[in-house]
């Protein structure tokens, strides 16, 4: 059972997290998510120096925090003053905390000597830390690998400094930099980043079931769970990991006629988001993960990749799930 964590003044009931995902947790899918129930979300990996550039596309990725209730923003970047000058403008616009990103392995990103890169160069990820701490008055956190290769595992070093100067939350990917997303995430090794700190520690990586957060919870002593990719084409998923972990009952994933009604919504918000063109492109990644395991799903996938009309997207949407619908009352 997890207990409430404090953020700073920010309180976290059920602490069972929305990991920043680039290209994925949009204000859409957040909205899909906050329906179910999530202890918190993240914007997607935001650039911090597009962010200060004020690029169109990079602020409609956190749009204006305030509106969505209690959200996280995460900053990207290797300047410790643009990095600060970002906090402040998403601090500015609602954020309820900012978040570093210290994990993400993209080659763009770490050839510009930002994600996972920064755990190659402590100082400067010091300079970054301290200078995001003393820009804003909200809660500032940190998500990490356990580092770059298995030969500098420095994860516990860097997060005891990075308490230190004033981080309130660390969240562990537990793989290195040079794993990319291969391999299995070392749950156990997440544990000597808890036991080095005295703030909260949040696990992530690899969580696909109910069973996987009370395991990962378990191996690594956290307090709480960050939830990836086992949330695509799921936004009940966080929800459905907190009831298990608060009474241990399972919640059953919704019913086809459910999910119709669930994928058609998260639709619409994606074409008046973005606009119909770049929407129904965007939808593409959504739609095929909605749908993986359903009854002529390959099919479905392939006609909505190939398909210019908005409206017939929808149609296909309650066409695919209706089938399903139709073959779980005929068994």
């Amino acid at each position: 059972m997890l207990k409430p964590i404090h953020i700073g003044s920010l309180l976290i009931g059920q602490p069972v997290l929305l990991a920043p995902m680039s290209g994925v947790t949009d204000l859409p899918f957040r909205t899909q998510v906050r329906k179910f129930g999530c202890g918190l979300v993240y914007s997607e990996m935001i650039a911090s120096g597009q962010m200060v550039r004020a690029h169109t596309e990079t602020l409609r990725m956190s749009s204006n925090c305030a509106d969505e209730g209690e959200m996280a923003v995460q900053l990207a970047g290797c300047d410790p003053v643009v990095m600060a000058e970002a906090a402040k403008m998403n601090e500015a616009r609602g954020a309820a905390l900012i978040d570093i990103n210290m994990g993400c392995p993209a080659k763009k990103v770490v050839g510009g000597m930002a994600g996972s890169a920064l755990m190659r160069d402590e100082d400067n990820a010091l300079r970054i830390i301290e200078a995001v701490v003393q820009a804003v008055k909200i809660p500032v956190t940190l998500k990490m690998r356990m580092g770059w290769d298995h030969d500098n595992l420095n994860a516990p070093s860097i997060a005891r400094k990075a308490e230190a100067a004033g981080i309130q939350l660390i969240t562990v990917h537990g793989r290195t930099r040079q794993q990319l997303y291969t391999g299995n995430a070392d749950w156990a090794f997440i544990a000597n980043v808890k036991q080095a700190l005295r703030i909260p520690v949040i696990a992530n990586g690899d969580v696909v079931s109910v069973d996987d957060a009370a395991t990962i919870l378990r191996v690594s002593g956290a307090d709480g769970v960050m939830i990836g990719r086992g949330a695509f084409g799921r936004p009940w998923f966080p929800a459905q990991i907190q009831e298990f972990l608060a009474t241990g009952r399972r919640v059953a994933d919704p019913t086809a006629t459910d999910k119709s009604e669930i994928v058609s919504a998260h639709y619409d918000a994606l074409l008046s988001h973005y606009g119909v063109y770049k929407g129904m492109r965007i939808a593409r990644k959504h739609l095929a993960w909605y749908a993986a395991g359903q009854r002529n799903a390959n099919a479905f996938r392939v006609q909505v990749n190939t398909q210019e009309n908005s409206d017939r997207v929808k149609e296909l949407i309650v066409t695919v799930f209706r089938d399903q619908a139709e073959l779980r009352e005929a068994a």
